[in-house]
């Protein structure tokens, strides 16, 4: 099969850090085909909206389709692209995002040959609503780079946050003012912030105006993962929107994969799956004392829930079932149309 990639996000600053065009690179070197970035504002000197996204590619495009099976588009939420109407080849749509409590364009996405989510929150929402193609596909990542090294219970406590914020708005959505804000109450925590070369002078100016610094660390270059987490206790996420991140985020998944737990705020649909397996703590709201709470909790059931993440990461976030499950997905299509 022929399948030609979609991507709606902008180029990362740091190769190798956006961990939906990781994902993307794994089902290429497995199916083959190519990669568009179709957001125009990679070069655009005036900011176009994503009603326009993938317009000034339609022409290549269009010529690629002699010899295309299928498109696979990726983007965060269920934003009803125009551009997609006008491929002449089957659409899969792969919200990479949780879906939130609005109502998306259900008649475009019944258009699309198949919708992919990666949590059973989402897809429950997109059905209920009359979405009749959704396919639950749970993310996967090469589990062979990852190994757990355990680190002493004591002081200081070691904190890994590794989803940065793109914009200035999304250090609140991010829950970056809530986790900075709860550190004061937490002196046990070393926090240890993965930047990727957006913003990170203005996290430091956060962190200096709180008289942090001896307590956050900011390393705003691509690392080795796992030799970072082999310093860390856990990895924290905390989000406002289920929007503003994948529904499986990547660094919890590597935590886990690393054997080392997680606190999820409820709002991202992982959450689910942490309470239902142990491997973590969930944070009901994104305060700096629900924080705080969680954090606690964790520190002082820690040997239990270090041993579930244990358990699980290394087995429920393979690599070969996430692409086994997009090969059906994409068989499925090719059925439907022959």
């Amino acid at each position: 099969m022929k399948i030609l990639y979609h991507i709606t996000n902008l180029p990362p600053k740091i190769s190798g850090t956006e961990a939906i065009l990781q994902e993307i690179e794994i089902l290429r070197r497995v199916f083959g085909g190519d990669l568009f970035h179709i957001n125009p504002n990679i070069h655009s000197p005036v900011y176009l909206p994503r009603l326009l996204f993938g317009f000034h590619l339609l022409r290549k495009i269009r010529r690629l389709e002699n010899d295309l099976d299928l498109h696979h588009l990726y983007n965060a939420d269920p934003f009803p692209f125009p551009v997609a109407h006008w491929f002449r080849r089957p659409v899969i749509y792969s919200i990479s995002s949780g879906v939130g409590p609005r109502r998306p364009a259900v008649s475009y996405f019944n258009s699309m040959a198949a919708v992919t989510v990666s949590d059973e929150r989402s897809c429950e929402r997109l059905q209920n609503w009359g979405v009749k193609n959704c396919h639950l596909v749970r993310p996967g990542i090469d589990t062979s780079k990852f190994s757990f090294y355990p680190v002493p219970l004591n002081s200081p406590f070691k904190l890994l946050f590794a989803s940065a914020p793109w914009t200035l708005a999304q250090f609140k959505t991010k829950g970056v003012e809530t986790l900075l804000q709860a550190l004061p109450q937490l002196p046990q925590v070393h926090l240890t912030c993965l930047w990727r070369g957006v913003l990170a002078d203005e996290m430091r100016r956060r962190v200096t105006q709180l008289n942090l610094e001896d307590r956050v660390e900011i390393i705003d270059k691509k690392v080795d993962v796992n030799a970072l987490l082999s310093q860390m206790h856990a990895t924290i996420n905390l989000v406002e929107d289920p929007a503003v991140i994948r529904s499986y985020p990547h660094s919890l998944l590597e935590s886990l994969v690393a054997g080392k737990p997680v606190v999820v705020s409820r709002t991202i649909p992982m959450a689910d799956y942490v309470e239902q397996t142990g491997c973590g703590v969930v944070v009901d709201s994104l305060t700096p004392a629900a924080t705080m709470a969680a954090v606690e909790s964790l520190i002082a059931d820690y040997q239990t829930v270090q041993e579930s993440a244990r358990a699980i990461g290394p087995h429920d976030f393979s690599q070969a079932a996430m692409v086994e499950s997009f090969r059906q997905v994409y068989q499925q299509v090719l059925e439907a149309g022959a």
